[in-house]
């Protein structure tokens, strides 16, 4: 990652948030202009990141390509940013010298439950993904064997949601996959 100058035309919050990245090596996002640092990934939130890749990959239709470690801006405001687990988008964006993926063509954006942050997935990020107009929020819960799949945003809020437990299958229509969660870990 490049350090931000003051002549790229970035907020200083957008350069403060690329230099700690930098220099911690954590995670950084702008979520409705708060800096937020996310601790590198635990094997089990990991793994289930790992499995939902394998899954998708190779399900997708061709036109689409899961990404990890990839940001997606808010449309209205390029510094305020979130870097999802997982997110489904235009194959194109892995050709492409961006960081930040065109929200417009992100079709669905997938968060693993931190064991430390879970208020920052399960409530803040329900709104600001459906800002951001991805039509799909899948939210993944280890600790309590559950998921969430939110669909259909409208006014910065989701206007479907379905909830499941580890076993039951997400189904992802949309997309044309499923997604199977009974081998997904749970933390102890």
């Amino acid at each position: 990652m490049t350090l931000a100058t003051p002549e790229n035309g970035m907020s200083p919050l957008r350069r403060a948030a690329e230099a700690a990245e930098e220099a911690t090596g954590l995670r950084a996002e702008i979520i409705r202009g708060v800096l937020m640092m996310s601790p590198a990934l635990r094997g089990k939130h990991a793994g289930i990141i790992n499995e939902l890749y394998d899954q998708l990959r190779p399900a997708l239709p061709e036109h689409l390509r899961p990404f990890q470690v990839a940001s997606l801006p808010l449309p209205y405001d390029r510094d305020d940013y979130a870097t999802p687990d997982l997110l489904v988008c235009d194959a194109g964006f892995g050709d492409s010298d961006d960081w930040l993926a065109d929200p417009g063509d992100v079709e669905l954006v997938l968060e693993v439950v931190s064991k430390g942050n879970s208020t920052k997935d399960t409530r803040d990020m329900v709104s600001w993904y459906a800002d951001a107009g991805v039509p799909a929020y899948l939210l993944v819960d280890p600790r309590h064997g559950t998921w969430t799949l939110h669909t259909v945003p409208r006014e910065g809020a989701y206007q479907g949601t379905l909830h499941g437990r580890y076993g039951e299958d997400v189904d992802l229509s949309a997309l044309g996959v499923k997604i199977a969660t009974a081998g997904f870990a749970r933390y102890t």
